[in-house]
């Protein structure tokens, strides 16, 4: 066989990157939950003092931030040896409540991996593998993720974009949450629209016991509840609006996840559908995020669709037509896409 030598040196640099990369997420979430990005983005320092003020052990945090350097992670400034973040770099690492937060993203990813002997065998045998049987730190590692993009979108942009709902929900209508995990969005939507009362549902019942902690927490318990029920047996309709993050194509059923949402829906009422950014076709999907997306498909989405009963397994990279055609089948008249950032992509859908 006859290798080009510039192609394989090429495919060997992708491969280099995507090493590093790999072993980088570990350290991110290392210098995450030890405070270290939150500890430098105040002023360059050495690795002394870095673990000084962080109570750690100087020769690990040396290590730890030539690693983040390489990276692009940290800054570095060789003639002083001091490490320093960026204003950008701190963004990105040290909010939680901000638009971006990477660290969350690492952690749900680790996490995910901890399960390769699982989905070894399932793709041998095409065995489900369900969300609640996953690591820990898949629970917390989604909430993390997710929730700075809610939080950046989901008031000031998505529910604006939604035909009279934000005029319903600031004088009190009733919503249910599907598939709310630790309930970073429907805490979200009761600190907003305190005349509204909330409902959220998870087939996990350990992600609900979070979600009632995180209520409790925000004060909200008052107008806020939390049951556990799968999206094709959630209760207490009629509702005025439905909301659905980043789950439908999780679903074994999502046809009957649709059709029971229609049932519970009021007259007037509306479905609000966030998906991950897909394209329509798998061409349209080779690029960065559909690489993120089918990598953590292949690990969170398809294996819990593959447990349960239905027939489906979309996927995280559906896109718009299959979305439309559950819509449809389950007997909704109206549907279009009022939204999108460079993850999501939000649909209205209206008996």
């Amino acid at each position: 066989m006859a290798v080009d030598q510039d192609k394989l040196m090429e495919f060997l640099g992708k491969f280099v990157g995507d090493l590093g990369a790999t072993m980088a997420a570990g350290s991110v979430v290392v210098g995450d939950r030890l405070g270290l990005y939150k500890a430098l983005a105040g002023k360059p320092q050495t690795a002394q003092e870095l673990a000084d003020a962080t109570g750690t052990d100087p020769r690990y945090v040396e290590e730890w931030l030539r690693g983040q350097a390489a990276g692009g992670y940290v800054g570095f400034d060789a003639a002083g040896g001091t490490f320093s973040l960026s204003e950008e770099q701190a963004f990105a690492l040290t909010d939680p409540d901000g638009p971006v937060y990477v660290p969350g993203a690492f952690e749900l990813a680790l996490g995910s991996l901890k399960a390769v002997p699982r989905i070894t065998e399932a793709v041998r045998t095409g065995a489900g593998v369900g969300w609640h049987e996953h690591d820990g730190d898949v629970f917390t590692g989604c909430e993390r993720f997710f929730r700075p993009g809610y939080l950046a979108n989901l008031m000031p942009a998505w529910l604006p974009a939604l035909d009279g709902v934000e005029e319903k929900l600031r004088a009190g209508a009733t919503v249910a949450d599907i598939g709310c995990g630790h309930g970073s969005s429907t805490v979200l939507m009761a600190n907003a629209f305190p005349a509204s009362t909330f409902v959220g549902s998870d087939y996990h019942d350990g992600s609900i016991d979070q979600a009632r902690q995180r209520a409790t927490e925000a004060g909200v318990s008052d107008r806020v509840s939390f049951q556990v029920a799968s999206a094709q047996t959630f209760t207490g309709g009629p509702y005025d609006l439905v909301t659905t993050f980043d789950a439908i194509h999780d679903m074994g059923d999502p046809l009957g996840a649709a059709t029971h949402v229609r049932e519970n829906l009021a007259p007037d009422g509306t479905w609000m559908i966030v998906e991950p950014f897909a394209g329509d076709t798998v061409a349209e999907n080779m690029n960065p995020v559909g690489r993120v997306y089918y990598s953590f498909s292949t690990f969170l989405c398809v294996p819990n669709a593959l447990s349960q009963s239905g027939g489906y397994a979309l996927g995280a990279q559906a896109g718009e037509p299959p979305i439309r055609r559950l819509v449809t089948d389950a007997g909704f008249t109206r549907f279009r896409r009022v939204a999108e950032t460079p993850f999501n992509i939000v649909y209205e859908a209206r008996p």
